[in-house]
């Protein structure tokens, strides 16, 4: 199913007053396993956190400098929003996995 379907699906079973939460949940899980009522497992949301470069540098002990040779290297990847040309920050996910070395080729 196609997601703008699931979205307008969504919205039409918000509008019914008569479902509560639970229901809606049931329904939109049930639409998406093709007819299976089996409840789908919910996975908890994960907090996605963008940190700045000062941010980045302050965690590993060094300049921003050093954040941009990280991020000109490829080893850090720079976050940019929708419809913007400049980077944001980077992800705390990323930047942890760097400090711990997981992954990651220096």
């Amino acid at each position: 199913m196609l997601a703008t379907t699931m979205t307008a699906m969504r919205a039409l079973l918000s509008a019914d007053p008569g479902l509560t939460p639970a229901d809606r949940a049931r329904i939109v899980a049930s639409l998406r396993n093709h007819g299976n009522t089996a409840v789908a497992v919910q996975r908890p949301a994960m907090e996605t956190r963008i940190l700045t470069r000062a941010d980045v540098a302050r965690r590993f002990n060094r300049t921003l400098r050093f954040v941009d040779h990280l991020a000109k290297a490829g080893t850090l990847r720079r976050v940019t929003l929708p419809g913007r040309k400049r980077a944001c920050g980077f992800l705390a996910e990323e930047v942890e996995r760097v400090m711990t070395g997981e992954g990651v080729e220096l």
